[in-house]
């Protein structure tokens, strides 16, 4: 059932950026300071809508949905390469337009981190902080196996539950949380932009192209980007991250750690891979961590 009361939680004006004849839906909220946010799966940009409330007064908050989520449009198989190359050049092309010139933060989540940090290794210079919840941005950690679940849903044929199903949609986004349960209207927000076979490929095809190996069209855009994180390691960088993750577990955060000596991470030990929505006490944190850290002009 529909659940139009994600609405009310989303008050945002968004545009459209035509992409090779594909409409991508994204928010431009607020002057100043650029913040770009980037989403994984299966989320859009609905899951940063209170850290756009925070930030937009003093900042400019460009927040993308990926080609197949959210808003965006939804091209079949035939008209779009649903792949992380496909991804980052799209978000190349968002920046190029809207905002091509001065510094940048980051804030990054699940697959968004690959996808935003993969633009970043293009624009180095442009890169001011990070903020990273719950993602990755390399390969997959030794000793962390790669989720049962997950790999089912790499299938051809075992994806076809969740596209074709609300409820086995919505048994997956019950495992997001942790602390707490999404509340009908926020979980609308999650399930009403990707109802039915169409509008749920790309939740499909995230999946199938997470980089197993090099035989995977992921692998040497992920290769290519972990070669190059060192660009950052003096980058102001905080973690906030839900330990209960199943899939971006401490492990994940580990990963970061050990890259970025100099990052500051903040363990919620009690939620999970949708922190935002577990721990609303995240927002100021991130307000504090940006205010503190003012960004500078571009060199």
């Amino acid at each position: 059932m529909v659940n139009a009361g994600w609405k009310a939680l989303y008050p945002f004006n968004g545009r459209r950026l035509d992409l090779g004849g594909y409409g991508m839906h994204y928010l431009d909220e607020g002057e100043g300071e650029i913040v770009l946010m980037v989403h994984g799966n299966p989320t859009w940009s609905f899951y940063f809508r209170e850290l756009v409330k925070a930030l937009s007064p003093a900042r400019r908050c460009i927040v993308p949905d990926h080609i197949g989520m959210g808003l965006s449009d939804r091209p079949d198989d035939s008209g779009y390469d649903y792949t992380l190359r496909s991804r980052v050049d799209d978000l190349d092309a968002l920046m190029a337009s809207v905002a091509p010139e001065g510094p940048v933060t980051l804030i990054l989540h699940d697959w968004g981190g690959m996808i935003g940090m993969s633009w970043a290794v293009r624009h180095p210079e442009r890169i001011k902080a990070v903020v990273a919840l719950n993602t990755a941005c390399f390969r997959i950690p030794p000793g962390k196996p790669f989720p049962g679940m997950l790999k089912v849903l790499r299938g051809a044929w075992s994806g076809i539950p969740i596209r074709m199903s609300r409820f086995a949609r919505q048994s997956v986004l019950d495992t997001c949380t942790a602390r707490t349960k999404l509340a009908p209207a926020a979980a609308g927000g999650y399930l009403d932009v990707c109802d039915g076979w169409s509008r749920s490929r790309a939740v499909h095809r995230f999946v199938q192209d997470i980089p197993l190996g090099p035989g995977d069209p992921a692998w040497s855009v992920m290769a290519q980007t972990e070669g190059k994180l060192g660009l950052f390691k003096d980058t102001p960088m905080f973690l906030p991250w839900g330990l209960k993750d199943w899939v971006f577990d401490e492990r994940f955060l580990d990963g970061w750690l050990q890259r970025f000596a100099k990052a500051q991470a903040c363990r919620f030990p009690d939620c999970g891979h949708f922190l935002l929505e577990d721990a609303p006490e995240v927002v100021p944190l991130i307000v504090d961590f940006l205010e503190r850290r003012p960004l500078k002009s571009a060199a």
